[in-house]
């Protein structure tokens, strides 16, 4: 069911790169489509919109009903309200802390350079919906747009039959999202960015989408902004060794695997006993899972068990992988953390557990995917901030500075710029 890899074996290395690459072949995106409906909507604007959500989604509405939003939220259970509170909190608290200052310096020259973080004008926050919702996306993408201060905050969230999920509703309410619209797709990525008669564009677009959302937000970036990483399918790389639980590590691939079908499960381990209980328990957990298939077709995919004898080699099959979710479930995990340079996030000891980041311990869950981790970084308060330097420069800077900034500019053939710099310092 699972691929089994042994770090010892000759061709460990190539059979590993073979399994990610093959799963990153199977999440490439068909852009034809995608390039269709995005010119569709551009010439054709709500009409073109309204036929792709009435093929794809049985929907008719763009723009819910004010009144009937109100009406769905109040009959939410109080319990969810409650959850949702306190993911809201502590998302919120945490964020706070990634504010940034602003810079200013001043130089013995009087020359006068300032950096300063200013927020994005308006965002549109694509939370998934249809066949599933998610009020967690909702507080993961909005209250970091919240926090840095972002003045209009839109939330994109298809509706099936023209009905949108209570708890999404409620959270973006709790997040001070002014504007909904219930529509999805390419088509709806399209309308926010080039705006119709009933939508206003927005300035950037940011959350994770399937395959073809994510092919939009490539296509139109340029004339919106779009997150600095791609969230794709869900992944978690789980290290364990002979303390760790193997019924815990079980469910917590399984509990990456019910995502989706793509979704990428890893185990690794120096105790090849360990890595047959952790499949026996699998097997066993399944059963008794309402997402079983998603989970099954996942592991049978994209599932790897690896034994690896040493820290040395872990930590170099890790940074290779640089997964989205790493649970460092090791009894000496200090020994390693500090070399562990590719991971979206990093779960540590045996409690830590994954699930938990997705809700309400208060760090974001929309995270690199894809091997991305070696570049990039999860959505944070940064995703939401221009930054902008402001230059005051004294006569006495001009005319210190210039003369060197005049033979560069020579040298690079630019003799517009010295020019321009000349006519600025004092004939002597």
């Amino acid at each position: 069911m699972i691929k089994i890899l042994d770090s010892s074996k000759k061709s460990f290395i190539s059979s590993l790169d073979k399994l990610l690459l093959n799963r990153k072949k199977n999440i490439q995106f068909n852009k034809f489509p995608v390039s269709k409906i995005i010119s569709d909507v551009k010439k054709n604007g709500d009409k073109a919109i309204l036929k792709y959500e009435k093929k794809f989604s049985k929907n008719n509405v763009i723009i819910p009903n004010p009144k009937k939003i109100k009406k769905i939220i109040s009959l939410l259970d109080p319990k969810i309200k409650r959850a949702i509170d306190l993911a809201f909190n502590r998302i919120y608290k945490f964020h706070s802390l990634q504010k940034f200052k602003n810079i200013s310096y001043m130089d013995k020259l009087k020359n006068k350079l300032e950096y300063r973080f200013i927020p994005i004008d308006s965002v549109a926050l694509y939370v998934p919906g249809s066949t599933v919702s998610y009020p967690s996306s909702v507080l993961m993408n909005a209250v970091p747009a919240l926090v840095a201060g972002v003045k209009r905050i839109v939330m994109i969230n298809p509706g099936r039959n023209g009905k949108q999920n209570p708890a999404v509703l409620y959270a973006a309410k709790k997040c001070k999202v002014s504007e909904i619209y219930s529509i999805g797709g390419p088509a709806a990525i399209a309308g926010i960015t080039y705006g119709t008669k009933k939508i206003k564009k927005v300035d950037k677009i940011v959350g994770p989408g399937n395959s073809y959302v994510t092919a939009a937000k490539k296509e139109v970036f340029g004339d919106v902004g779009i997150e600095g990483m791609t969230a794709g399918p869900s992944e978690v790389t789980v290290v364990c060794d002979k303390f760790s639980n193997c019924e815990w590590i079980a469910s917590d691939l399984i509990a990456q695997a019910e995502h989706d079908s793509l979704a990428q499960c890893i185990l690794i381990s120096k105790d090849k006993n360990f890595i047959k209980k952790v499949k026996s328990s699998i097997l066993l957990q399944l059963k008794k899972l309402p997402r079983a298939t998603i989970a099954k077709k996942s592991l049978l995919l994209n599932g790897i068990l690896i034994y690896i004898s040493s820290n040395k080699k872990i930590i170099d099959v890790v940074n290779k992988i640089a997964p989205e979710h790493l649970e460092l479930n090791i009894k000496d995990y200090k020994k390693i953390i500090n070399k562990i340079k590719n991971a979206g996030s990093i779960c540590l000891g045996k409690y830590a557990v994954m699930a938990m980041t997705d809700y309400n311990v208060g760090s974001n869950h929309v995270l690199p995917t894809n091997s991305s981790a070696r570049y990039s970084s999860g959505i944070s308060v940064n995703e939401f901030y221009k930054r902008i330097s402001f230059i005051t420069l004294s006569k006495k800077g001009i005319e210190t500075l210039g003369p060197s900034a005049i033979t560069l500019a020579n040298f690079e053939g630019l003799k517009g710029h010295a020019k321009s710099i000349e006519l600025r310092i004092r004939r002597k």
